[in-house]
């Protein structure tokens, strides 16, 4: 496990007094349901945290877990195990949903490791030039005055099908850009889980600047769907 996030510490089971580490939802000794846990997500689990995830275990753990978290199960337990299967369940539906999706899980791990993500450390105005990938300054430009005139030719009530047809083309090409973001990403996570510590260091910055990335021309392809769909 990543020493970073190896938060585990021992604690005392609060019916049978066994220590067990804090990241469990169960206690091992007795079985007992335990208080929201600490740690990660990856420890509610009982995986290695790590970016290319064995999601068929995951899902199986997921289940596995929901069915034993089940109010059903507490119907006639102390009132505290009734509040902590509720408390549980959400926390492990918050996990699962997390680490399923391969963005969200590894923008999780990142920050986990101190990486900022996110619109506010990328910037939220998506027109401003600094904040453009530099590949895309022409064409970023180009599509937001297609948008703005599409925009208003809608506004107007008229149609302009060469106008169409250019944003479809646009979105086709930043579809293909977000699929090559994605492979990349990938590749990186190969290297992370393998890597050490200097290593990840450079596989994080890369990640980071290549999520960066994403969330802008996942941007301009929402901007344009909702622009021809509007």
């Amino acid at each position: 496990m990543l020493k970073v996030l190896d938060s585990a510490v021992p604690v005392a089971c609060w019916s049978c007094a066994v220590a067990h580490n804090d990241a469990t939802l169960f206690c091992p000794h007795c079985s007992k349901i335990q208080p929201p846990p600490g740690g990660d997500y990856f420890s509610v689990f009982g995986l290695v945290p790590q970016l290319d995830l064995d999601l068929g275990m995951l899902e199986h753990q997921f289940h596995k877990l929901s069915r034993k978290l089940h109010p059903d199960r507490f119907a006639r337990a102390q009132e505290n195990e009734k509040q902590w299967s509720l408390a549980d369940t959400a926390l492990l539906n918050d996990a699962y949903r997390t680490l399923r999706n391969p963005i969200r899980r590894t923008e999780y791990l990142l920050k986990l490791h101190g990486a900022e993500i996110g619109e506010e450390h990328a910037g939220k105005d998506r027109k401003d030039p600094s904040r453009v990938p530099a590949d895309l300054l022409e064409e970023a430009f180009d599509l937001n005055m297609q948008l703005e005139e599409m925009r208003m030719a809608k506004k107007m009530g008229d149609t302009d099908p060469e106008l169409q047809s250019s944003l479809e083309q646009a979105k086709t090409k930043f579809d293909g850009l977000l699929d090559e973001v994605d492979r990349d990403l990938r590749a990186q996570w190969k290297v992370w889980d393998v890597g050490d510590e200097n290593v990840r260091q450079e596989s994080q910055k890369k990640m980071v600047a290549l999520l960066d990335r994403r969330r802008y021309i996942n941007n301009l392809v929402r901007d344009v769907t909702e622009t021809l769909g509007a």
